[in-house]
């Protein structure tokens, strides 16, 4: 490496590697790195330049070895959502299987908004000495490669042909990241000739710099429009999108609410914007929701959602409000904003309440917030009974009891794909702001333990003394849980709740409820496994280095929590649930999926009839 007064003569790894480590942010009031490091497995592709540059800023930039480069995006994600978005994390993958792993993640940040910076080798460039080591050919466009199937999954992309592109290329994949309205996926393809050249790049590239995230203020015209709009509303109601969480707007939203006595319903993402005993949160919404807050959304003539991209879990595939109702849609993204004929508040979500509070001159009538809590009186009940154990089936409801009347307030708790999200949106009480991520945006096996990790690397850096609590099935376990391990190696506890139903209980559920035959998704409804059998999770945990204990009940589940929390290692509690009792029957909104129109089974056929019939419900819009 040479310097001068004006310039420094770096390769493209090592450029990319020394901006990284200068960049920082503030957040209230301190000075961190914008980066908190990386999760890392090294190939022929990025291990000669790439690794050579993390191993010089290894201190200043951490770098985490993952087990599998798909969980090694979702522990990304995780961290992410812990840091509100304001702080990411790398992920390095060598060129061809390496980077085709990390598609997966890829969709997932992108789907729920994620900042992600993902720096992947690629083929040469010079192309000499082709076709290399899991190259794929393009016999038409050698251009062409496995990199390029990141595109629609990132928000910025670039391949990075010639080192001074960086100069041009980091600034943009940043601003991306930190930008509420894009915030995503970036993508640098790092052709592995191509991270090894030098180039003489000017020494102010390199200087500290602090950023920022921008707050978008609303146009004041969409603002009196809202106003309007809110002052005829009879029956009012805000939907709470997780954006109210990025926003840092959580007082804004409560003060509005208050202020306005408009009762508050939550989005899956938006669980945990209002603790459960606040009078105006009256649940959580939509096709994993509440009896309360769908009871409400039928009747509600003017809606206010903020932070939302109103996914078909939130609307209920668009069946769960009035066709009348009004809706207004604040949001950093002009998208979300516009969606379902919305009069949008395009801009950020803390500014944009504030205003509004200002300009509204309006109050919620006491009988319709009277009646709105009195339906959530009644989840509240149905909930208490739902958890509660005795002499019936174990069931998810069951352990999410235990815990949420065992853990701290503060600790965070981490559900993904299957049907153990949706008991924990509907059956989960709030004990405090922020603490509860769900991430059914892109509803992905494997994220429990993967994202769970993730997080608890980020809630080392703001809470060390909390916990991470991850609910996972065995179906998301036998996908991915090499993080078990990943945790016990970085020394970063979670606790683990493996909840045993012997299969991909839920998916055979709505099998069952649209008329189909338990087929393909039960172990025991296999015709390709001759003699089923369980695994023994209790070992396999014990064997990555985690404690691992098996219980019975939910009353020895609650003894073996209290163990877990006193452990200093990771923790894995397994349990058997019923695959076909226990589910949470009620607070269901209709959802569509496609059934067959043509069967010869009368059950699949009445099934079709019967889901169809709710289709008159369903709102038209774009």
């Amino acid at each position: 490496m040479t310097t001068s007064a004006d310039t420094v003569t770096l390769t493209t790894a090592q450029a990319i590697i020394r901006w990284l480590s200068n960049q920082f942010i503030e957040i209230d009031g301190e000075e961190m790195r914008v980066c908190g490091g990386g999760f890392g497995i090294f190939g022929h592709g990025n291990v000669t330049c790439l690794g050579e540059a993390l191993h010089g800023a290894r201190d200043d930039l951490p770098l985490y070895r993952g087990q599998n480069e798909q969980s090694m995006g979702f522990a990304a994600s995780g961290y992410a959502k812990q840091w509100l978005r304001q702080r990411f994390m790398f992920c390095t993958a060598s060129a061809g299987p390496g980077t085709a792993n990390l598609l997966t993640a890829a969709g997932l940040a992108h789907a729920n908004r994620l900042p992600m910076l993902m720096l992947c080798g690629d083929t040469f460039l010079t192309r000499l000495p082709d076709p290399v080591l899991q190259q794929m050919e393009n016999f038409s466009d050698p251009t062409f490669g496995v990199n390029d199937a990141f595109k629609p999954v990132s928000r910025y992309w670039d391949r990075i042909t010639h080192p001074a592109q960086v100069i041009q290329s980091l600034p943009n994949a940043l601003a991306t990241l930190l930008d509420p309205a894009d915030c995503g996926p970036a993508f640098l393809a790092l052709p592995q000739d191509v991270q090894g050249w030098a180039y003489d790049y000017p020494t102010e590239f390199f200087e500290k710099k602090v950023h920022r995230i921008r707050r978008q203020s609303p146009d004041m015209a969409e603002i009196a429009d809202a106003v309007a709009l809110l002052k005829t509303a009879k029956h009012p109601m805000i939907i709470a999108g997780g954006g109210v969480q990025y926003s840092g707007a959580v007082a804004e939203l409560t003060s509005f609410a208050e202020t306005h006595q408009i009762p508050v319903v939550e989005t899956i993402a938006g669980r945990a914007n209002m603790l459960a005993t606040h009078p105006l949160n009256i649940g959580p919404l939509g096709v994993t929701g509440s009896n309360s807050a769908n009871a409400i959304a039928e009747k509600a003539d003017v809606i206010l959602a903020v932070g939302t991209r109103l996914q078909d879990f939130t609307t209920g595939s668009w069946t769960a409000f009035a066709k009348d109702a009004k809706f207004i849609s604040i949001n950093a993204g002009r998208h979300d904003a516009g969606k379902h004929m919305s009069l949008p508040v395009v801009g950020d979500a803390k500014l944009s309440l504030t205003l509004l509070t200002q300009a509204l001159d309006y109050t919620g009538p006491a009988d319709w917030v009277a009646k709105s809590q009195g339906h959530r009186a009644e989840w509240d009940a149905y909930v208490a009974k739902n958890v509660a154990h005795g002499n019936r089936p174990n069931s998810y409801a069951q352990a999410i009891g235990v815990v949420n009347a065992l853990c701290d307030p503060r600790d965070r708790v981490v559900a993904a794909a299957g049907g153990l999200p949706a008991e924990v949106t509907a059956n989960w009480r709030t004990l405090d702001i922020g603490t509860v991520d769900v991430e059914f945006g892109f509803s992905c096996m494997g994220y429990e333990l993967a994202g769970a990790w993730g997080a608890r690397i980020a809630q080392s850096e703001r809470e060390p003394t909390q916990d991470t609590i991850t609910f996972c099935g065995d179906g998301s376990y036998m996908m991915l849980n090499s993080d078990i391990y990943s945790s016990v190696l970085s020394q970063k506890k979670m606790i683990v709740l493996v909840l045993d139903n012997g299969g991909f209980a839920v998916i055979n559920k709505l099998q069952n409820n649209t008329g189909n035959e338990s087929f393909n998704n039960l172990l025991a409804d296999c015709p390709t496994i001759p003699q089923p059998f369980g695994v023994d999770f209790t070992a396999h945990a014990a064997a990555m280095g985690a404690t691992a204990e098996k219980v019975a009940s939910p009353a020895e589940l609650g003894d073996a929590f209290q163990r877990a929390k006193a452990s200093d290692k990771t923790y894995v509690i397994v349990m058997d649930v019923d695959p076909y009792e226990g589910w949470t029957q009620e607070g269901h909104t209709w959802w569509e999926v496609g059934t067959p129109h043509i069967t010869n089974s009368d059950r699949v056929r009445d099934a079709h009839v019967d889901w169809e019939a709710s289709r008159t419900k369903q709102r038209k819009g774009v």
